[in-house]
């Protein structure tokens, strides 16, 4: 069974139950998603909160509180500030029974220097520094109202099975996720669904890259540039000759490598020796081992650097996380939920607004894709980075992107602020949460699907898999976001 049409899936699943049954779950689903519809008002509360007020990783204080007490209206037991992380919590609901425990996730940060008001054209907000460019504020609240729907549900209908939703912090570099994951709070989770903002409708269970961040310090001796310049040792020259020695390694890495900096120091002054520099690094790979590799040879070369430039480095780590490993046997779920579901359907409103802002984009797409659910996929190649993956190595896990932008926009954009700040957003968010309960409800059903995807995880990994972290901190950088917060 490779491939899903539409709702084919769900009802293979039901089959077996005689056409009654199949009408008494097709009732439970209506009222599943009449819970969901119920909810939107709430959850377009929370989406232009979370937009209105970004939060970056690790200081997501507001953006969390809001998430939590939706799910403490709704009766859900929340334990906040989990695995070392303040803004962090795990929310539970539903009895264990002999049904699964199913977490969905939910992320909630912004991006610095992404500022952009909901327009169509570039328009960034005085005063403000950060903005919503990878729809985090559609994510979070988006689970947080699928979960609600899923736990109406399981108590309508006496259904074994525990709901949770997990608030995971700071995914835009600084894995929160792993930290949660190396707490042990994903060890009696059987299934761990998500989904992503995107500008397409799709279920595609493809990998992602393994990634290792972190920050060079350089510190040197300060001195007048100009008087005397020989006292002086630049630490930005140590930040410059890591970089141009980076640049040469590029040629000599693995195939599918990807090697990313900023400068986050540089010094004060032209007339002053820099006493101290800063660099900040991503090293990404498929291959998780790759990126170790990688990132050992930039370390000594930052050794190298500062030997050469009579300076001396220190290395903080700030984020590591594994490649997704994707679940076919999710995927199909999930995809046969989304196209239950549909597209996203544009208003007048919403095509002027789309329109004007594809001018911007250089590939833009027609805009009919919004309205559609593309091909199911499993195994192809990701170019992204989450710590979702490390999640993915311990439980099986499965997602969906739904078209909260307009499309042909990439993540990490201005055009992606204004549209998960828009209408467009919202409605992409809703159609997610449908997407969501609907494919948990289905799993809760069905513990013949949950157990074949426990078999393909466990194939997937491979005999002897230990897991152990890309990290090698112990505990959260809670700060690493705060000498750009606003």
């Amino acid at each position: 069974m490779r491939r899903a049409t539409r709702g084919a899936l769900l009802v293979a699943m039901l089959a077996c139950l005689g056409a009654p049954a199949q009408a008494q779950d097709a009732a439970a689903d209506a009222q599943l998603l009449h819970s969901v519809q119920r909810d939107a008002p709430k959850l377009q509360e929370m989406t232009h909160a979370l937009w209105a007020h970004p939060e970056l990783g690790y200081l997501e204080v507001e953006s969390s509180r809001r998430l939590q007490d939706a799910l403490r209206q709704a009766s859900f037991d929340v334990q906040a500030g989990v695995a070392g992380m303040p803004t962090a919590f795990v929310a539970r609901a539903g009895r264990r029974g002999n049904g699964p425990v199913i977490a969905l996730l939910a992320e909630m940060d912004a991006l610095p220097g992404m500022s952009q008001a909901a327009t169509p054209v570039r328009e960034p907000i005085p005063g403000q520094d950060a903005g919503q460019a990878c729809g985090h504020n559609l994510f979070g609240p988006a689970a947080v109202v699928a979960a609600r729907a899923v736990k109406d549900w399981l108590e309508a209908n006496g259904q074994d099975g525990e709901i949770r939703v997990y608030g995971t912090p700071a995914e835009e570099g600084g894995s929160g996720k792993v930290y949660m994951v190396k707490a042990g709070l994903f060890d009696d989770v059987d299934i761990a669904l998500h989904w992503h903002p995107s500008s397409a409708n799709s279920a595609r269970q493809d990998g992602s890259l393994a990634n290792i961040s972190g920050k060079f310090r350089f510190h040197g001796v300060a001195a007048h540039a100009a008087i005397s310049p020989d006292r002086g040792r630049s630490a930005l020259d140590g930040v410059e000759a890591l970089d141009f020695m980076a640049n040469m390694m590029r040629e000599h890495v693995p195939d599918g490598t990807r090697i990313h900096y900023v400068i986050t120091n540089g010094g004060d002054a032209p007339n002053v020796v820099p006493e101290t520099a800063e660099v900040y690094y991503y090293v990404r790979h498929a291959d998780p081992a790759v990126v170790r590799d990688v990132f050992a040879r930039l370390r000594k070369a930052a050794d190298g650097a500062a030997a050469g430039t009579g300076t001396t480095v220190e290395f903080e780590q700030t984020g590591g996380v594994y490649s997704l490993l994707p679940s076919d046997s999710l995927g199909q779920v999930l995809d046969a939920a989304l196209r239950e579901v549909g597209g996203v359907a544009y208003d007048a409103d919403d095509t002027t607004f789309a329109t004007r802002l594809q001018e911007s984009l250089d590939r833009p797409a027609p805009l009919a894709e919004a309205a559609q659910v593309q091909p199911y996929g499993v195994d192809g190649p990701g170019f992204s980075s989450t710590d979702v993956g490390d999640v993915s190595w311990v439980v099986p896990t499965a997602g969906i992107g739904t078209a909260t932008w307009v499309p042909g926009t990439p993540a990490h954009s201005w055009q992606a602020v204004a549209a998960s700040g828009h209408a467009i957003g919202n409605k992409g968010a809703l159609n997610a949460a449908r997407a969501l309960a609907l494919g948990a409800v289905a799993l809760y059903r069905s513990p013949d699907v949950v157990e074949q995807a426990k078999a393909e995880f466990q194939r997937r990994r491979g005999d002897g898999f230990r897991y152990e972290s890309m990290l090698e901190r112990t505990t959260p950088p809670l700060d690493y976001r705060k000498a750009v917060e606003h």
